[in-house]
């Protein structure tokens, strides 16, 4: 009896940690003080109770190999998930999973809108005081999928998702009153948008996976279906003669679409130290869904735009070892869109002046362009414990279109260079430091014109276009100074210096950014761990711009600075109070904040006041044993938002809503659950 009772006790351990368990978790939770923020896409917005329920079942079946999974995840909140799947190993699976996820929106409306949720919406005339409103959208989404294992190596796969998505969400629509003048800036009217959409996703592949050629091709499809074609109001501003908001009705909403994938992929093992792999693909992307009936349609036009784009992915890689010391990666991807839209007159009153005077074709404009990308690295062990890591990226983007209101260039490539170097420098201590050079050129710029012949908007290259020289360093250090501490510091900063068109000095001048982070792990004793960390991050960037008139070369030049930093730390700790009671705490905070330090050429300052947001957690938890598989749960959290937002404070729309937001919201969650599985 002395020796049968350790041996019974190792057998129900060795089951405890051999055996699948399953698991119920359920009990409820208070929260206290309503908000917009904590509960956007969980639902813990209102205060009161909540259920909370949780399961996870597991049973195998020893002789067949056959495995039953129930996983269901928050199912007394509305952000619910749960999967049921049953595999036999090595022979057949299948799954099916529903997921739903609701997105409330943060600002609190204030509207007289009515309608809202429908395409069909009244609009006051004048400025009207409304009630609150709250928006929100709701996903729903049905999975299944199955896969089967063939005689030679061969699998089938198939799977198919189907998404709903319905509410509403923040739209409007605006015009100027009329003729550019002084204090004429425009009428800007809420109109909710309708959402019911509904996304498809659908497939099946074939795989090999043989010793040494792994292959895997198959088709992958989408289909997006809105059933609201057009928003059509009734009421609005009249103001504006020609240009009122009240005459833009209907308006168009996002149109049906799908696209159509065949791709072909693959492995191969040339030898045990060179591998390569490729992928293929074809896409054919449409767009036919009819134009609703009322819609203005020039003669020859069609029911629909016959969009479709058909792009073309080919890539291919190879990692090798030719020598102990010698490690050699390169890869290469091409992928060409070729935009294949009708070039039709869609609009004939393009060729009437603007509000200032310029003319425009009215044509549509397709964009087909084509991307090659390519990377080679080098890694060499060198003496005295180091290794040096060499490499050079490059990428071009070519450009099938002419330009139309922006600056634009045919081409444009980038290359960069990297060098690492690293070290051990001691058992406990490791580190690291990169550079990185990227040069971006490209072929001259275009002269974008009116439809009548006339420059239009030719000083300013865009962020994506223009020349730009970056340098990268990158410092990385992991120390451990003793078996129970483990620290990890990096540190990141980059540098942009921008060209400027004809010399011009407008559009971005220079850039920066600084990344520095770090983190710590110490082991206290053998019941109790830490966890602490910090980082920042900096984000600079300087830009000019001008307003264009076609004779005025005194147009006044807007520069702005803006700066983004964010500042954030935590601590994490967890331990264990006896045999039976765990608990644990973290807590966390940061910090975001927006500069714009706007300014013009004249004496006068445009500045904006800085956006500063601050968000806390705060988050302790206990965890008595019951029994061995019975526990007791204990949650606490609090969430604190604070912020000095306001580019909503004082606008009204000119229909008279209002959007307003609580900018200090404070949340207290408290949950009581019970914790019980069996095997």
């Amino acid at each position: 009896m002395i020796w049968i009772a350790p041996v019974a006790a190792d057998h129900v351990d060795l089951k405890r940690l051999t055996q699948p368990h399953s698991a119920v978790n359920f009990g409820t939770g208070i929260l206290a003080n309503d908000n917009a923020r904590y509960g956007q896409y969980n639902g813990l917005r209102d205060d009161g109770p909540y259920a909370i329920f949780n399961v996870e079942i597991k049973k195998r079946d020893e002789h067949t190999g056959t495995w039953l999974n129930l996983t269901g995840r928050n199912l007394g909140l509305s952000n619910r998930d749960i999967r049921f799947e049953h595999i036999k190993q090595r022979h057949w699976a299948y799954f099916i999973d529903f997921s739903q996820t609701p997105r409330y929106e943060p600002f609190t409306i204030v509207t007289a809108i009515t309608g809202i949720g429908s395409a069909q919406l009244q609009v006051p005339a004048s400025p009207t005081t409304g009630e609150a409103t709250q928006l929100k959208t709701e996903r729903q989404a049905l999975s299944f999928g199955m896969s089967r294992h063939l005689p030679g190596n061969f699998a089938l796969e198939f799977h198919f998702r189907n998404e709903e998505k319905d509410g509403s969400r923040i739209f409007g629509r605006g015009n100027r009153l009329g003729p550019p003048l002084p204090g004429v800036v425009g009428s800007y009217e809420f109109l909710p948008e309708p959402i019911n959409y509904t996304t498809r996703q659908f497939g099946g592949n074939l795989n090999y996976n043989g010793k040494q050629l792994q292959l895997s091709g198959g088709y992958y499809g989408t289909m997006f279906v809105n059933r609201n074609t057009a928003l059509y109001t009734t009421g609005g501003s009249t103001n504006g003669g020609i240009y009122a908001p009240s005459l833009f009705s209907p308006i168009a909403l996002p149109p049906d679409n799908q696209s159509h994938q065949a791709f072909l992929s693959g492995n191969y093992s040339f030898t045990p130290s060179t591998h390569g792999n490729f992928k293929t693909a074809y896409t054919r992307a449409t767009q036919t869904d009819s134009f609703f009936p009322t819609q203005y349609l020039a003669p020859g036009i069609g029911n629909n735009l016959g969009g479709r784009i058909d792009t073309v992915l080919v890539q291919g890689g190879v990692t090798s070892r030719p020598l102990t010391k010698l490690s050699v990666m390169g890869n290469i991807r091409f992928e060409d869109r070729d935009d294949n839209t009708p070039v039709l007159h869609y609009n004939p009153v393009a060729y009437q002046p603007d509000l200032n005077g310029n003319r425009w074709s009215g044509f549509n404009r397709p964009r087909s362009f084509s991307t090659l990308t390519g990377k080679f690295e080098a890694s060499y062990s060198l003496p005295m414990n180091f290794r040096f890591v060499g490499g050079i990226d490059y990428e071009l983007w070519h450009r099938r279109w002419q330009p139309a209101f922006v600056g634009h260039r045919v081409r444009t490539d980038e290359i960069s260079y990297r060098a690492e170097l690293r070290r051990t420098l001691a058992d406990s201590l490791t580190g690291s430091i990169s550079y990185i050079h990227s040069d971006r050129s490209g072929s001259p710029f275009i002269s974008t014109k009116t439809a009548t012949g006339e420059p239009f908007f030719n000083t300013i290259a865009p962020l994506n276009l223009s020349d730009r020289q970056r340098d990268m360093v990158r410092l990385m250090l992991h120390w451990e100074p003793f078996e129970l501490l483990s620290l990890q510091a990096i540190v990141h900063e980059s540098f942009d210096d921008y060209d400027h068109r004809s010399d011009s000095n407008l559009g971005l001048r220079n850039g920066s950014a600084r990344n520095y982070s770090l983190d710590a792990a110490y082991t206290i004793s053998e019941n109790l761990q830490a966890i602490a960390w910090f980082s920042r991050n900096e984000t600079y960037i300087d830009q000019a711009s001008r307003n264009s008139i076609p004779g005025n070369p005194l147009r006044e030049i807007w520069s702005v600075d803006l700066q983004n930093i964010g500042t954030s730390f935590g601590l994490d700790i967890n331990g264990k109070l006896g045999e039976k009671l765990e608990i644990g705490a973290s807590a966390s905070h940061a910090i975001i904040i927006d500069k714009f330090k706007q300014a013009t050429s004249t004496p006068s300052i445009y500045s904006v006041p800085d956006i500063s947001s601050e968000l806390s957690n705060m988050r302790l938890f206990a965890r008595y044993a019951v029994q061995k598989n019975f526990f007791l749960h204990l949650d606490y959290i609090l969430n604190r938002f604070k912020t000095n937002e306001w580019t909503w404070n004082h606008w009204t729309y000119s229909d008279g809503t209002q959007l307003t937001q609580d900018t200090s919201q404070l949340v207290n969650f408290v949950a009581l659950s019970a914790h019980y599985y069996w095997q």
